[in-house]
């Protein structure tokens, strides 16, 4: 019988304090000296939330810069985040990829396409670009826009961030970042 009253009490006390205060003290911890990461570093133009800087958003018009593609759900849904899991053999896979190289080879003729605007992220939900993938895309984004190339390129180089602390990651560019840039540039 005592050995139970222990446990009850036990269980009681370690659910007040990890189940109710600890969470409440990291909330509040977060609020108060990272308020916009805890918030989940929503974006907002004209007082509307337009995204997140950490989750990427599927663009589909030549006029804006794409996002990697997306495994999670029905693409880009945060409620289903993860890969599709297909080993690099599964013929569904292989047809997916081939076929997204065609067309970004329609759409840039000659150049290599880099893996990242054919591959999905472990999340399905990157935000980011790899500097390669962004200038991959200049070409196309400055005809639809009707800008100089050395514009749009300009651009994706004063997005591209550099290495997390210096040496962790690789250097990014933001889609979504990017591409309020591109409609910043255009209204000007």
């Amino acid at each position: 019988m005592r050995t139970l009253n222990i446990a009850i009490r036990y269980t009681i006390v370690t659910t007040i304090l990890l189940g109710i205060v600890y969470p409440l003290v990291v909330t509040g911890l977060a609020q108060l000296l990272m308020r916009d990461k805890a918030n989940g570093q929503l974006i907002v133009r004209d007082g509307q939330v337009v995204g997140s800087a950490l989750i990427g958003q599927g663009f589909t018009s030549p006029r804006y810069f794409h996002s990697r593609p997306s495994a999670a759900g029905n693409g880009y849904d945060a409620t289903s985040s993860g890969g599709s899991n297909l080993a690099q053999s599964n013929q569904a896979l292989v047809t997916r990829i081939d076929g997204d190289v065609a067309a970004w080879q329609k759409i840039n003729p000659g150049q290599p396409v880099p893996i990242g605007l054919v591959t999905t992220s472990a999340s399905g939900l990157d935000p980011d670009l790899s500097p390669a993938d962004a200038l991959y895309q200049v070409p196309m984004i400055a005809a639809a826009r009707h800008l100089p190339e050395a514009t749009v390129r300009s651009l994706v180089e004063s997005h591209i961030q550099g290495r997390q602390f210096g040496f962790l990651g690789e250097p990014r560019v933001n889609v979504l970042e990017l591409n309020l840039a591109l409609d910043d540039l255009q209204e000007k």
